[in-house]
């Protein structure tokens, strides 16, 4: 996402670490919630989280994703604090593999509804005549000489019209390219 624009200079400084906990903190509390059931603890948890990537800002390996480092740790300390707790109780002996999904798989499905929403949010943003278009190609599976017919327009402009959409999505979701990769990844 965002989190590369201004660390990519290799260092994290107070504004791009101001700038990684806005865009994930909240996503983070609900990725703890999952596994704790609470959401105090959640926050407990991820502001934890924060205050570590802040004292080993200089030790980080910023080269690497952010991203994937905050949701671990918060999947390791969840599991951490699960484990303590049941312990405490006297309770039966937590095992990780009771868990659903691991923290990648957690993380994809977050990001994958984020990147479902900024698609949604980009098609919307498009002009109406280009948007009835794109969405009669690409969702419906019309072909442009299709589309044309119905229309009664020219295939020509058809094409221009895709054109454009397919540019201003390009620009609107350049941001997001990390995330999609990651999911095709994933998935594929």
């Amino acid at each position: 996402m965002g989190e590369r624009k201004n660390i990519s200079k290799g260092k994290l400084d107070k504004v791009s670490f101001e700038h990684l906990f806005r865009s994930y903190f909240s996503p983070l509390c609900l990725f703890g919630m999952k596994y704790l059931k609470d959401m105090d603890t959640s926050k407990e948890i991820v502001h934890d989280v924060f205050v570590n990537v802040w004292s080993k800002r200089n030790e980080l390996d910023l080269n690497k994703s952010l991203k994937t480092y905050l949701f671990t740790s918060v999947y390791n300390r969840s599991l951490n604090y699960i484990r303590d707790h049941k312990k405490l109780k006297g309770l039966e002996e937590f095992r990780p593999e009771q868990l659903e999904q691991s923290p990648f798989d957690a993380s994809a499905e977050l990001e994958g509804k984020e990147l479902q929403s900024q698609i949604q949010k980009a098609i919307e943003s498009l002009p109406e005549r280009t948007r009835k278009i794109f969405v009669m190609n690409r969702f419906e599976g019309l072909k442009y000489k299709e589309i044309a017919e119905e229309l009664e327009i020219s295939q020509k402009t058809v094409e221009a019209q895709i054109s454009s959409a397919l540019k201003v999505l390009r620009e609107k979701l350049k941001n997001y390219l990390e995330i999609a990769i990651l999911l095709w990844i994933t998935f594929f």
